[in-house]
């Protein structure tokens, strides 16, 4: 028997694989991890605490920087949040750009994560192909709103502009483009034996592991377990589409990218009907006040974010100024199985398991 000293190693926070904010102690016994500890809270901001000192509108900017890689969905858990708590109605349009783009903004951010994902177990040029195709949707972010990464767009009662003239027909042409790169992308990696060797069989927990940790979006669903909240608990306009809720069998790395890239697919069967029925005209904003008080109580909401169920709690004392804000954030909650998972792999799978999980560190600190 070989004799071994235990090793204590830092992951990160300047690791590749953590992407600079992210870091994780692991003991070693050879290459065997024996212990792993999460540590956060590189990239710790405050934003619930500051919420407190802003009006609502101040803070929707504020959102875009939790997830800095779907901003789109944090816009509209927090005013849909307000929303909900003013009773207010949202004009058709304003409900349908809405809806158009955090569904191009979902693809955008499962391209991050399957470029990411792949340079990080030694894959160069997917890296290169998502952010080609990835950066077609930010252009168009770009011409709608006037940034690339943290848009701002959202308000209370509506969106900030209409689309462009022009815009809604380069959304419609992206739809068959960016079908054909995925059957590329299947073709260059899916079935790749060295690819599906790193992968299958690894990080895998089962449906009742998945519930007891709380996790959410595909690390869920790779269990078998049929939970999106468009479909479970519809907002927005979801419940007048017709798209499937991707789900896995063995739990495991594997099963996480088959989802991610399936849930692309949806978002564009989506993206098709939506443009389908888009109204011709009508208004972006509905009847707001002047100041935004929502009345005294408080409310929780909940959207199927990239990475899963992200919820916003308000508690109102009838002010311009939240007197409580509190997000679900689903990356610091799936952060918490990873101890598990992690405990008897070796170093190499590592790697794997971290980026399976598809963790956005923004959104662990807050």
């Amino acid at each position: 028997m070989i004799r071994t000293e235990e090793l204590l190693l830092n992951v990160g926070p300047q690791h590749p694989s953590t992407h600079g904010v992210f870091r994780i102690v692991v003991k070693l016994d050879g290459e065997v991890i024996t212990e792993a500890t999460p540590v956060m809270g590189y990239l710790h901001r405050g934003t619930e605490k500051l919420a407190e000192q802003l009006n609502y509108t101040q803070i929707i900017p504020y959102t875009d920087r939790m997830d800095y890689v779907s901003a789109m969905t944090n816009n509209y858990v927090l005013v849909h949040a307000v929303e909900t708590m003013m009773g207010l109605e949202i004009p058709e349009r304003a409900e349908f750009m809405r809806l158009i783009v955090m569904e191009l903004q979902r693809v955008a951010s499962h391209l991050v994560w399957w470029g990411t994902y792949l340079l990080d177990i030694g894959a160069m040029s997917p890296f290169l192909y998502a952010f080609r195709d990835r950066e077609i949707i930010i252009n168009l972010f770009n011409e709608l709103c006037g940034a690339r990464l943290t848009y701002n767009y959202m308000r209370v009662g509506g969106v900030k502009w209409d689309a462009p003239p022009g815009w809604l027909d380069k959304v419609r042409e992206f739809i068959p483009y960016m079908y054909g790169k995925l059957r590329e992308y299947d073709k260059l990696v899916s079935g790749n034996e060295i690819f599906l060797a790193r992968i299958k069989g690894i990080g895998r927990y089962d449906a009742a592991t998945a519930i007891d940790y709380g996790l959410s979006g595909a690390n869920l669903r790779c269990t078998g377990i049929d939970w999106d909240l468009r479909k479970t608990e519809p907002y927005s306009l979801y419940n007048r589409f017709e798209f499937d809720v991707p789900l896995g069998r063995n739990g495991d790395c594997y099963d996480r990218y088959v989802i991610r890239l399936e849930e692309i697919k949806q978002s564009l069967r989506i993206l098709e009907q939506a443009l389908e029925q888009m109204p011709a005209g009508g208004e972006t904003m509905g009847k707001v006040p002047r100041v935004i008080r929502p009345p005294a109580g408080e409310a929780y909401v909940r959207i199927e974010s990239p990475r899963g169920e992200i919820g916003c709690h308000i508690v109102s004392k009838g002010k311009a100024e939240p007197y409580r804000l509190k997000f679900r954030r689903p990356s610091f909650v799936n952060l918490q199985i990873l101890p598990k998972l992690l405990v008897g792999e070796t170093m190499t799978n590592l790697i794997t398991i971290l980026g399976g999980v598809d963790i956005v560190v923004g959104e662990v600190d807050c």
